[in-house]
C-alpha cells in the first residue's frame, strides 16, 4: 500500500499530478486545493496518498495536507460516495468549511458542489455529523453574507469551479459592495485576472 510519494513533479493539470520517484512516474488524482498548493513542475513535491484498490483498478489519490486526506477518507465512508465524487467535493470547498457545513447540517451549501444532490448531501450530514470530531477544534471560516452566497451560486451555475469563485469572493471581502450586480461584476473581474 502506498502511503506517501516524494519526488520530482512533472507537468500536471488540475485534477492530476505526476510524481516521478526513482524513474517511475506515478499518476495521482488530486483536488483543486492540492493542485493550488503544488510547486512548479521540476521541483520536489511530497503528497500523502490514499491507495484505492478495486478488482480492475489501482488508483492513487494525493493530498497536500493530512486534514484533507482525513476528510477524503471520511467522505468515502458515506454510502454512495466513491473516490471520484469525494475528490470533487474536496475541490468544491475548503476542508474546514466542508466540515463546518456537514456539522451544521447545511445541505443547501453541500448541494452546490458538482455531483452532490439533495439525497447525497442529507446522507453526508446523517452519516458524518458525529464523526468529524477531529475538525471540531480547528478554526472554521468566517460566515459569509447571504449576498456572497447568492453570487457564489450564480458563478457556479455559470460553470465556474466553486473554489475559484470562493477565492474571488474572499479577495473582494473587504470592499463595500452593496448590490448583487456590483459584487457579481467585481467577482467576474477578479476571476478573469
Amino acid at each position: 500500500m502506498i502511503a506517501s510519494l516524494r519526488g520530482r513533479l512533472l507537468p500536471s493539470t488540475p485534477g492530476q499530478a505526476i510524481v516521478e520517484c526513482n524513474g517511475v512516474g506515478y499518476l495521482v488524482t488530486i483536488s483543486m486545493n492540492t493542485f493550488a498548493a503544488l510547486p512548479d513542475a521540476g521541483h520536489e513535491v511530497s503528497l500523502l496518498i490514499h491507495t484505492h484498490v478495486r478488482e480492475d483498478q489501482l488508483a492513487l489519490f494525493g493530498f497536500a495536507d493530512a486534514t484533507e486526506k482525513l476528510m477524503f477518507e471520511k467522505l468515502l465512508s458515506v454510502n454512495g460516495v466513491g473516490p471520484k465524487l469525494a475528490i470533487g467535493i474536496l475541490g468544491g470547498m475548503r476542508t474546514l468549511e466542508l466540515a463546518s457545513a456537514i456539522r451544521g447540517g447545511d445541505t443547501v451549501r453541500l448541494t452546490r458542489m458538482p455531483g452532490v444532490g439533495k439525497k447525497t448531501a442529507e446522507r453526508m450530514v446523517l452519516e458524518l455529523k458525529d464523526k468529524l470530531k477531529e475538525f471540531a477544534d480547528l478554526p472554521t471560516a468566517r460566515p459569509r453574507h447571504a449576498l456572497a452566497d447568492d453570487v457564489l451560486s450564480a458563478l457556479v451555475n455559470l460553470g465556474y469551479q466553486p473554489l475559484v469563485a470562493e477565492k474571488a469572493l474572499e479577495k473582494l471581502g473587504a470592499r463595500e459592495l452593496r448590490t448583487f450586480e456590483e459584487l457579481f461584476r467585481a467577482a467576474l473581474g477578479e476571476i478573469s485576472h
